[in-house]
């Protein structure tokens, strides 16, 4: 089997260091105490990295590798629905889009978490604290769906894909 290399070291140091946070704050740390406060302005300027390395890094890191058009959704998901071969080097469409809403959550999370903490008018409003619940919780959807469709495609396409997210090699097609 011939591989590559995808995922370079920033972009798999990004994805373990999201999950341990995410799986720190979520299941861990007490809402609202410091470690689950800098933790999540930690995650938030891995986002900010991450966002930049989109445009100046390589390869699969490139928004443009993956940022998923409504044409590339709908062929990946015929292909899906028709149990067609799919495979891209990077993110297929529907792991861009559940890439994009992840970090989107990582970012609500911030804000609203910061505007509870930091902004004095919001101190103590239900809503802000209920809306960073949901997302929160919407973000854990989206990593279980994350985590299923990673396992999915490995399975569909006989190749371990969690583990090139820690290796950084990909198989390549021929």
């Amino acid at each position: 089997m011939h591989t590559e290399k995808l995922w370079d070291p920033l972009i798999r140091i990004f994805h373990w260091s999201i999950a341990a946070i995410f799986v720190a704050n979520y299941f861990f740390n007490e809402a609202g105490d410091d470690w689950h406060q800098w933790l999540g302005y930690i995650a938030v300027a891995w986002l900010l990295v991450r966002f930049l390395w989109g445009f100046f890094g390589k390869g699969a890191a490139r928004w443009s590798d993956f940022f998923p058009t409504r044409a590339n959704l709908a062929q990946h998901i015929t292909a899906l629905v028709k149990g067609e071969h799919y495979h891209r080097r990077g993110h297929s469409p529907l792991g861009g889009l559940v890439m994009i809403l992840m970090m989107l959550c990582i970012l609500l999370l911030g804000i609203t978490g910061f505007m509870m903490s930091e902004i004095d008018y919001f101190w103590g409003e239900d809503w802000v604290n209920n809306l960073h619940d949901w997302i929160a919780n919407s973000l854990l959807a989206l990593v279980l769906v994350h985590i299923s469709a990673a396992l999915f495609e490995s399975y569909r396409l006989k190749e371990n894909l969690p583990l090139s997210m820690i290796t950084g090699n990909r198989r390549v097609e021929k």
